[in-house]
C-alpha cells in the first residue's frame, strides 16, 4: 500500500465526513430527511408511578433520551421511519420494540420490575438492530453491569467466562479469544463496531481495546454475521462505547481500580455530551501492573506490563442521521515470561549483560517485587482515526452508513540484553479498512440490507529478526442479507462473496543473517516469496419462533470461509512469546465450514432456562504440529535455553460439537435472590486421523459455572444497587488433546471460587456519589493451569518436577467509578 493512496483514501473518507457534518444536505442522502418530534412516557406496570431516569435508545440512530421526573422523555430532530429502541432502566426489563417515529403517537411503555432479562438489544447481527430473542443467530450480551462485576486484567479476560467463550493467555496482559474451539483468525473482533486490524495470528499479545472504554460485548457465536468478512468463521465480538447523552446533558466519569495479587492499578476518566445535535465522547486511561503470583511459583519474573490509551469521537447527530470523526490509541509495553529457573533453588533465572558477555543470574526479590520490564519485552502500539457515518435517505427510514478507518499497528520485540533498547523484532502494519451498507425501507415486511467491506494491508520488517514476510493484503466482499417476521416467526438469511489476494516479499541473508540481493554469493532464501488469491461464498439462513411468551425455538445453518493468514502461508522463524519455531506453507487452502446451530429457551417471571447446540464441519482446517527429527525425537532448532521444537502448519478435516446450557432460578417470593448456572462444551475432532491426531489442539475443557447473587434496590436513605454473589467455576480435565509428536499434554481439572459485593452511594436526594465494587477471584489461592495457557509449556523447574508456569492465584480487587454531570 503506498503512502499515496493511503492519503487519498483517507482525506476523501474525511472530506465526506466533514461535509456530512456543515452540510444540512448530506451528498450520500440525496435529499434531507424530514425531522420528526417524537416523544412518550414511562411507568412501572405494576404501580403506574413513573420511572425517572429511564433510558430511551434508538441504536440504528446513535441518539438517547432520559426520563424526567414524571417519567416523559422527548427527541427534536429524530429522523422520520421506522426504527428500533431500546428501552432500559435499573431493576426493570429491558424493552425493544419497533416504533414509527413520524406516528405522532406517543409512547407510552409500563416496565416490569426484572427478574429474568428478556428483551435485550444486539446491534451487531445479520442486520440492523434486532431484539435478542428473534436473532436466529446464537449471541451473548454481557452488560454493563457484569463488567463493572467482574475483575479482569484486559479486554477479553472481561468476558471469557460467558458461555461458549474462552480465552488463550500468555500471561496477565495477553489473552486471545476463543469462541466455541475457535480462536485467533477465525473470530473478528470489533472496536464500537469497526474491524481491529492487528496482528491477530499471533499468540503473544492480546486486543488492542481499552477494556475501561467497553460499556458492553454483544458475542456472534459462528458465521451467521455476513457484515464482516471471511475470517468471522467463529464468530463476531463487538465491544461497544456507552449510548449516546442525552440531549442537552454533558456527563462524566472518574474510574479507579486496585488488584492485589499483582498491583495492577488503573484510572480512566470519561468526558461526553450533546448539546444541539453536537455529540463527543473522550477517554484516557492508564494502567500499569507488575508480576503475578500463584502458589507455585511464587511471583512470576518479568509478566508485569503497563499501558495508556485514549479514544474520542466527535460530530453531529440530526434528522438526517449522524457523522462522526473516530480516534483511538493503545499503547501496551509487557514482559514476555520464559520461565528458565535455577535448578537447585527453582527460583527464576534472568539473562544480564556483563560488558560485551551475557551471563545468566537468580531473580533478585527487589527484581519480583517492582513495576520494571526486563528483556524480553515487547512494545505494542496501535493507532486508529476514521469515520462512522449513517445518512437517512428519504423518509420511510432507508440508511446508508459508512466507515473507513485507518490503522497502524506496530510491534516490537526487545530480546538481547546487550541492546536492551534495539527491537530484535519489528512489524509495521497499516490497514485502510472500509464498510459501506444501504438497508432499504422496510417493505410489506421485509428489510434488506445490500452492502460491502474490504481492507488494504501493508506490513514490513522493521528489525534484524524475521519470523514473516512482508507483505501486500487486498481483500474485498458484498453481500446482501434479508429477513421477515410474520407474527411469532422471523426469518434471516443472506449471501456474502469474499476475495482475498495476499502477496509476499522475498527475502534473502547473508552469512551474517542480514538482507542482502538473492545474487549475492551464499545468500539463503529466508522467504521466496508467493501471491496467493482466495476466494469463496459464505451464506446463512435461520429463523426463530416464538411458540408463546414464555418458550422460543431458534434454527440456523451457515457456511463460513477463511482464508489462511501469513503465519499460516509463510512464516519462517523463532516465535519467541510461543517457544516454537514455526514454518508456514504457501500450498495451504482456504478453510470452508458449514455449521448447523439450533437452540430452545423458556422464560417466566422466575425461570430462565435455555440450550444451544452447534455442530460445526470444517474443511482445510489449519493447524500446527510439531515436526519430528530422526529416530522419532523432537526436533529442536535453537537448544535454548527454553529448547525451541519445530512446528509446521497443516490441513486436515474438522469436526467440532457442543453447545452451551443455562439455568436461572429466581425463587418467588425471594425475587432478589438469583441462582444462575451453565454448562459449556466442545468436542473437536480430526476426521480420519490415527491414533494420537483425532483430537485438535487447543479446544477448551467443559466448564460448569454457578453463581448465587443477591440483588437489593435500595439499603436505607443513602444505598441503592446493592449486590453480593458468590460463584463456582468448575473447570473438567482435558484428556482429549493433540498428543501426537508430543505437541499438546493433558490438564487437570480444577475448581475456583470467586465472591464479590457492591453498593451505589447516594446523597441526601438520592443521586449517587460513587459506586464501589469489591472482587476476590480464586478465592482459596487455588495453583492450576488453564489447557489454553501457552506458559503450561515453559521449562521444567527441576526443583519441583512441575513443568511450565500456573495461572494467576488470589487476587482481591477494588473498583470505585464516580460519575460526573457538567451540565
Amino acid at each position: 500500500m503506498s503512502n499515496q493512496f493511503t492519503t487519498t483514501l483517507l482525506l476523501s473518507a474525511l472530506a465526506l465526513s466533514a461535509a456530512a457534518q456543515t452540510s444540512p444536505t448530506p451528498p450520500a442522502a440525496g435529499r434531507r430527511a424530514s425531522a420528526a418530534a417524537f416523544g412518550g412516557r414511562l411507568v412501572d406496570a405494576t404501580t403506574n408511578e413513573p420511572l425517572p431516569g429511564a433510558n430511551v435508545i434508538f441504536p440504528d440512530l446513535k441518539q438517547g433520551a432520559a426520563t424526567d421526573a414524571d417519567g416523559r422523555f422527548s427527541f427534536s430532530d429524530l429522523p422520520r421511519g421506522k426504527f428500533l429502541v431500546q428501552i432500559t432502566s435499573l431493576g426493570y426489563n429491558t424493552v425493544s420494540r419497533t416504533v414509527d417515529t413520524g406516528s405522532n403517537e406517543p409512547l407510552l411503555v409500563g416496565l416490569s420490575p426484572a427478574a429474568t432479562e428478556i428483551g435485550q438489544v444486539v446491534v451487531t447481527g445479520v442486520s440492523q438492530a434486532t431484539a435478542l430473542r428473534r436473532s436466529p443467530v446464537p449471541t451473548t450480551v454481557v452488560d454493563h453491569t457484569r463488567l463493572n462485576q467482574t475483575s479482569a486484567t484486559n479486554a477479553v479476560d472481561a468476558i471469557a467466562h460467558t458461555p461458549g467463550v474462552s480465552q488463550i493467555t500468555t500471561g496477565a496482559a495477553i489473552s486471545k479469544p476463543v469462541v466455541r474451539g475457535l480462536g485467533y483468525n477465525r473470530v473478528v473482533t470489533l472496536n464500537n463496531g469497526a474491524r481491529q486490524e492487528g496482528q491477530q495470528w499471533g499468540d503473544e499479545h492480546g486486543i488492542e481495546i481499552d477494556q475501561f472504554s467497553i460499556d458492553r460485548a454483544e458475542i456472534i457465536k459462528g458465521p451467521g454475521s455476513l457484515l464482516y468478512g471471511s475470517d468471522a468463521m467463529a464468530g463476531v465480538i463487538n465491544f461497544l462505547a456507552p449510548d449516546p447523552v442525552a440531549e442537552g446533558h454533558v456527563i462524566g466519569s472518574a474510574t479507579a481500580t486496585y488488584q492485589t495479587n499483582n498491583r495492577q492499578q488503573g484510572y480512566s476518566f470519561e468526558n461526553a455530551g450533546n448539546i444541539n445535535g453536537l455529540n463527543w465522547l473522550a477517554r484516557g486511561t492508564r494502567k500499569v501492573a507488575g508480576d503475578y503470583q500463584n502458589r507455585y511459583d511464587g511471583r512470576v519474573f518479568n509478566s508485569g506490563f503497563n499501558e495508556w490509551d485514549a479514544n474520542a469521537y466527535v460530530g453531529l447527530n440530526k434528522s438526517w442521521g449522524y457523522s462522526h470523526l473516530t480516534f483511538s490509541t493503545f499503547n501496551q509495553n509487557l514482559g514476555l515470561i520464559e520461565g528458565g529457573r535455577d535448578s537447585l533453588s527453582g527460583r527464576f533465572v534472568r539473562d544480564v549483560a556483563v560488558g560485551t558477555t551475557v551471563e545468566q543470574r537468580i531473580v533478585t526479590d527487589d527484581e519480583l517485587h517492582g513495576y520494571q520490564l526486563f528483556v524480553p519485552r515487547q512494545r505494542i502500539n496501535h493507532l486508529r482515526f476514521g469515520t462512522d457515518n449513517n445518512f437517512i435517505i428519504g423518509d420511510q427510514g432507508g440508511r446508508l452508513t459508512l466507515q473507513v478507518n485507518y490503522q497502524q499497528n506496530l510491534r516490537r520485540e526487545f530480546g538481547d540484553v546487550l541492546q536492551p533498547d534495539t527491537p530484535q523484532l519489528y512489524f509495521q502494519l497499516r490497514t485502510v479498512d472500509y464498510a459501506v451498507r444501504y438497508f432499504l425501507p422496510e417493505f410489506k415486511g421485509w428489510n434488506l440490507a445490500v452492502g460491502s467491506t474490504g481492507l488494504r494491508q501493508q506490513n514490513r520488517n522493521l528489525a534484524t529478526e524475521f519470523l514473516i514476510p512482508a507483505y501486500n493484503l487486498t481483500e474485498g466482499g458484498v453481500f446482501g442479507v434479508v429477513k421477515r417476521s410474520f407474527g411469532g416467526l422471523d426469518l434471516s438469511g443472506g449471501l456474502r462473496y469474499d476475495v482475498r489476494r495476499i502477496a509476499a516479499q522475498s527475502l534473502y541473508l547473508d552469512a551474517n543473517e542480514r538482507p542482502t540481493p538473492p545474487t549475492t554469493p551464499g545468500a539463503e532464501t529466508k522467504f521466496p516469496g508467493f501471491q496467493s488469491t482466495f476466494d469463496n461464498y459464505s451464506g446463512s439462513l435461520g429463523a426463530a419462533y416464538n411458540l408463546s411468551d414464555r418458550l422460543t425455538v431458534k434454527a440456523n445453518i451457515a457456511r463460513g470461509f477463511r482464508a489462511p493468514n501469513i503465519a499460516e502461508l509463510g512464516a519462517n522463524g523463532v516465535h519467541e512469546g510461543t517457544i516454537r519455531y514455526e514454518v508456514g506453507r504457501p500450498d495451504l487452502r482456504a478453510e470452508t465450514s458449514l455449521q448447523l446451530d439450533a437452540g430452545a429457551s423458556y422464560v417466566t417471571d422466575h425461570v430462565r432456562f435455555s440450550v444451544d447446540a452447534f455442530e460445526n464441519s470444517i474443511s482445510n482446517y489449519i493447524f500446527e504440529r510439531r515436526v519430528l527429527g530422526r529416530a522419532g525425537r523432537d526436533s529442536v532448532v535453537n537448544a535454548g535455553p527454553p529448547p525451541i521444537g519445530l512446528f509446521q502448519y497443516v490441513q486436515g478435516q474438522a469436526r467440532l460439537l457442543g453447545g452451551e446450557a443455562t439455568l436461572d432460578f429466581h425463587p418467588h417470593p425471594l425475587d432478589w435472590l438469583h441462582f444462575e448456572n451453565s454448562y459449556s462444551l466442545v468436542r473437536a475432532r480430526q476426521l480420519d486421523a490415527p491414533e494420537g491426531q483425532q483430537f485438535l489442539p487447543f479446544i477448551p475443557a467443559d466448564r460448569f459455572q454457578s453463581e448465587l447473587r443477591g440483588n437489593f434496590r435500595r439499603q436505607g436513605k443513602r444505598l441503592t444497587n446493592v449486590y453480593a454473589r458468590f460463584q463456582l467455576e468448575q473447570t473438567f480435565a482435558q484428556n482429549r488433546y493433540y498428543a501426537a509428536y508430543d505437541t499438546e499434554t493433558a490438564t487437570p481439572a480444577y475448581t475456583l471460587f470467586n465472591a464479590g459485593a457492591g453498593t451505589d452511594v447516594a446523597d441526601e436526594k438520592g443521586r449517587t456519589l460513587f459506586s464501589i465494587y469489591l472482587t476476590a477471584n480464586n478465592l482459596f489461592d487455588k495453583a492450576y493451569q488453564s489447557h489454553l495457557s501457552r506458559l503450561k509449556y515453559e521449562e521444567v523447574n527441576n526443583a519441583t518436577g512441575r513443568r511450565g508456569v500456573f495461572n494467576l492465584g488470589r487476587t482481591l480487587s477494588v473498583k470505585v467509578v464516580v460519575p460526573l454531570s457538567f451540565k
